[in-house]
């Protein structure tokens, strides 16, 4: 199938960060063919489907370095906690109950959730394994929707003493295993969908599971991501138990390396930005989420002047509560401006390229996605300015992250393939899927107890 966006205002995201007005891209199979004028594409490829992008922003897909796509089914439920209760009381609890059916529903959810918001990468943290066939079933809402990304099979193998559900606890020899066969399975040169790993956090993995998911990394170049340094009680076990922060004691054990994303790291230190460095480490930001459960400002602006990679990410739908990276762009600029009291310390540019360009490069597919550039994948987004919102318009990159909603994306393509076209998702039946969430999430709910933060009073202060 080749087609032509034409005369759209394009941000390319290049080297040279072009923004083009009255451009033109064409499309050709799966991967980007030509930019130029329309009349130009027009000569070239004559069989082309030219579409009319007048009045239209065409970008790269945005990159969502790190979700939960299960968490789909519990939005709005762990309001007013901090991670730690937040987990305990109600996130973990659920998650004991959650079946292969579940897994799928939440996952064709968020995925569709992510299309209609301009993602067209995702990665899951799947951490909650209580029975067999979840990985599974994310990999199979991916290929349903035509998502591209990474389903990485995480496991807790302790932290019962912290509150971790007994049910969740695996041993990190069957966590490993099963990861290992996944990978097998799924894991093929150029694929779509890759599975990763994601050993979860330090006070629910222990020293032998994240030692063996660094060595099935190192056998079959899979993908590694995993918690660090998200609140303060994170440090305080890794203080507790290694003497050190986790930082230090992931880098001690041999664990950190490029192929990490080390998601949150709010409460690392210089010392820490430096390991991350030293091991070429990539970030995950999560601003709406840290902000969600208190855990605070991570030092994003730090790490960015040491030259760490930082992607972006809008975290699982229980602590978000979306999958918006237009939210998540707006927060990441506003909430480092407001801490630091400084409005030029983060730019409507820079979480741009968190978004896209940087995104691609923490999982390690900047050559091939992040940018629209020929010979690259045909992953695009076309996002209608012709609304309240977002006009008067003066600059696209401002107008994106400070004025849109985030619903004004129109038409999203995957490998060249439409998945949403003119507002309407064309991979699967949006209603029959978003129908189906609500009532997996109400008999998830109920089944695990959970459905009573449904019925709490109403809450005008908590102080």
């Amino acid at each position: 199938m080749t087609f032509i966006l034409a005369d759209a205002w394009l941000i390319t995201m290049n080297e040279r960060r072009e923004v083009l007005e009255d451009a033109s891209v064409c499309v050709e199979q799966d991967h980007i063919a030509a930019v130029g004028t329309r009349e130009a594409l027009k000569q070239r490829f004559p069989e082309a489907e030219v579409i009319d992008c007048k009045g239209r922003i065409v970008m790269p897909g945005m990159v969502n370095t790190h979700t939960h796509l299960f968490q789909t089914l519990l939005k709005g439920l762990g309001d007013d906690m901090v991670l730690k209760k937040w987990f305990t009381c109600m996130t973990g609890p659920s998650a004991v109950h959650l079946t292969a059916e579940d897994a799928h529903v939440a996952a064709l959810h968020g995925c569709v959730e992510s299309i209609r918001s301009g993602v067209t990468t995702v990665v899951d943290f799947m951490y909650a394994h209580p029975r067999p066939g979840l990985t599974k079933a994310v990999v199979e809402a991916f290929e349903e929707t035509g998502m591209r990304g990474f389903v990485c099979r995480g496991f807790l193998s302790n932290g019962e003493q912290y509150g971790v559900p007994r049910e969740l606890i695996e041993e990190p020899e069957h966590a490993i295993g099963d990861a290992r066969e996944q990978i097998r399975r799924y894991n093929k040169p150029g694929g779509r969908v890759q599975v990763g790993l994601a050993p979860c956090m330090i006070w629910s993995v222990d020293e032998k599971g994240f030692r063996l998911t660094r060595e099935l990394a190192n056998e079959t170049h899979a993908l590694i991501t995993t918690h660090l340094s998200e609140t303060t009680f994170e440090l305080e076990v890794a203080a507790s138990l290694y003497g050190r922060t986790d930082s230090e004691f992931l880098s001690d054990i041999g664990f950190l390396g490029p192929d990490v994303i080390a998601v949150h790291c709010v409460h690392c230190k210089s010392h820490d930005i430096r390991i991350l460095l030293h091991h070429k480490t990539k970030v995950s930001h999560n601003p709406c989420s840290n902000l969600y459960l208190a855990s605070g400002c991570p030092p994003i602006p730090e790490m960015l002047l040491a030259g760490v990679t930082v992607g972006l990410a809008s975290d699982g739908p229980a602590s978000s509560n979306n999958h918006s990276l237009f939210q998540a762009m707006k927060f990441a600029a506003l909430m480092q401006k407001g801490f630091h009291q400084d409005a030029t310390i983060m730019t409507a540019e820079k979480v741009m390229e968190m978004a896209t360009i940087d995104g691609a490069r923490a999982v390690g597919l900047e050559a091939q996605i992040g940018s629209v550039e020929i010979g690259k994948k045909a992953d695009l987004i076309v996002i209608d300015y012709e609304n309240a919102f977002m006009s008067p318009i003066h600059n696209p990159v401002s107008a994106i992250v400070y004025s849109a909603l985030g619903h004004e994306v129109s038409t999203v393509i995957i490998d060249g393939r439409f998945v949403m076209r003119d507002g309407v998702v064309t991979s699967v039946n949006e209603a029959a899927v978003r129908r189906q969430a609500q009532i997996n999430a109400d008999d998830l709910t109920r089944r695990a107890g959970s459905d009573r933060f449904k019925r709490r009073p109403w809450r005008s202060m908590t102080i």
